[in-house]
């Protein structure tokens, strides 16, 4: 084994690691990006084109609640139990009545638009989360997170996000130690150029997306849950027991909540409690136009008031009430929240595009664009000066390059493999790929090596 100096041997693995990054994993970087800005590109569309479900008239006394909700259980044939209510409270807003379906996948319901003004069916559709989105952007957003490909799709996702940190800060690295001293005017260099430039712009927002996909992910999700709960960061949650203590709360939870409860009976509900809560949580200091109004499962559970406006400033408070009294048993204030929990919920809306409104978008688009162009960059950068014949030599691959390091250096790199690996498990199994691919390549090369001789 040839030798070679402790920066050589560090150059090396991050070069080839850089390199591996943007062959195996750059793809599903792409497609996040392109998903990511289409998502957060889409809403005005959306909005135009369910106009006619979004809107009603302008003018005219708004009906109570109670007969809202009646006209929306005759479009259901009344077999559906209601999951939520969200009023229209603002402008010629619709009401939407949301009904959980069994026939609807996770996170889903049906939602029925109903003109608060003249009691008109506008809409009937399915919508999502607690984004409230139409079918649209659930398309968008499905092949965003998963692919189409359900729960096994959600790897490419969580792939993406655990590896784009590790490209970014990498890639920062590489130039810092290998820039050139004076300007070098070829195909190579200017390409080099453009791509560690937007790098350098983008790097912020890289390790941003990443850390925001990872805190809803299949997998890393969870321990990023567990560290939350270890270091007192979690989200609290309105306690809805009419008598018991609060429950922990979640930010991701319109990209995997369940119907929740589905296994309770049904509560008869009388829907002119609907117009109590609603009034009682205003007059507690719930003032957002955007509201969601959840009944109780059961008779020991409490009726829920959550504002839902994620647009900066944010009135994401909530009320529970009882609704035999009417009185307010518990209350969450975003004000109160740790700091942590404003910081993550802070991050989801940005990552969605909704915290600074069309600011917020119009960023987003540019990052995704340019992030998309960065990978493109790459690839031709990696195209220009692509080694003849790398394929079949040793020194290029990420055990070789590893194998040269001291043995501190050794040491360390795989402790820091073997902490990430536990703690991102996806970017731990597909750096066990990246191995195996070595392993047997640095085989084959042996192999066509006796041959040769022989």
């Amino acid at each position: 084994m040839t030798s070679c100096t402790p920066r050589a041997a560090w150059l090396n693995l991050l070069r080839r690691l850089h390199f591996y990054i943007g062959l195996f994993v750059g793809p599903f970087i792409f497609i996040a990006a392109l998903t990511g800005t289409l998502y957060v590109a889409t809403p005005q569309l959306e909005n135009a084109l369910y106009q006619d479900a979004l809107y009603g008239v302008e003018k005219g006394e708004r009906q109570p609640l109670a007969e809202q909700i009646a006209i929306a259980e005759q479009v259901t044939g009344g077999h559906l139990r209601l999951h939520a209510v969200r009023p229209g409270l603002s402008g010629n807003d619709t009401t939407r009545v949301m009904f959980a379906d069994p026939r609807l996948g996770e996170s889903e319901n049906r939602a029925i638009f109903i003109d608060p003004m003249t009691l008109q069916v506008k809409g009937d559709m399915t919508v999502y989360g607690t984004s409230g989105i139409l079918p649209l952007r659930q398309w968008i957003d499905y092949v965003h997170r998963s692919l189409l490909l359900g729960d096994v799709g959600r790897i490419y996702s969580e792939l993406a996000a655990s590896w784009m940190w590790v490209a970014a800060l990498g890639g920062i690295a590489l130039w810092f130690f290998t820039r050139p001293k004076r300007r070098l005017n070829n195909p190579v260099q200017h390409h080099r150029r453009w791509h560690v430039s937007l790098g350098w712009i983008l790097l912020a927002g890289m390790l941003l997306f990443s850390a925001t996909g990872l805190t809803w992910s299949q997998w890393a999700g969870g321990n990023v849950d567990r560290l939350r709960a270890a270091f007192g960061w979690v989200t609290p949650q309105l306690n809805t027991q009419l008598h018991g203590m609060a429950t922990i709360g979640d930010p991701h939870a319109e990209h995997h909540a369940h119907h929740d409860g589905m296994e309770m009976p049904d509560m008869q509900l009388d829907w002119v409690q609907f117009d109590e809560v609603l009034q009682s949580a205003q007059q507690a200091g719930i003032s957002a136009t955007k509201l969601e109004i959840r009944p109780p499962r059961s008779a020991d559970k409490a009726w829920t008031v959550s504002e839902i406006d994620r647009r900066w400033p944010t009135q994401v408070d909530a009320v529970a009430i009882d609704g035999s009294s009417m009185a307010v048993i518990d209350r969450t204030r975003f004000a109160d929240f740790p700091l942590m929990a404003k910081l993550t919920r802070w991050g989801v809306d940005f990552h969605m595009g909704v915290l600074f409104g069309l600011p917020n978008q119009l960023l987003l688009i540019a990052f995704g664009c340019a992030l998309c162009v960065t990978i493109v960059l790459g690839y031709r950068l990696w195209w220009i000066r692509r080694p003849a014949r790398a394929s079949t030599n040793p020194a290029g691959t990420l055990l070789y390059c590893w194998l040269h390091l001291s043995v501190v250096g050794r040491t360390i790199t795989a402790s820091l493999a073997l902490l990430l690996g536990l703690a991102l498990p996806v970017l731990g199994g597909s750096l066990l790929v990246f191995i195996l691919m070595d392993i047997i390549r640095w085989r084959r090369h042996r192999q066509e090596a006796q041959i040769t001789v022989g």
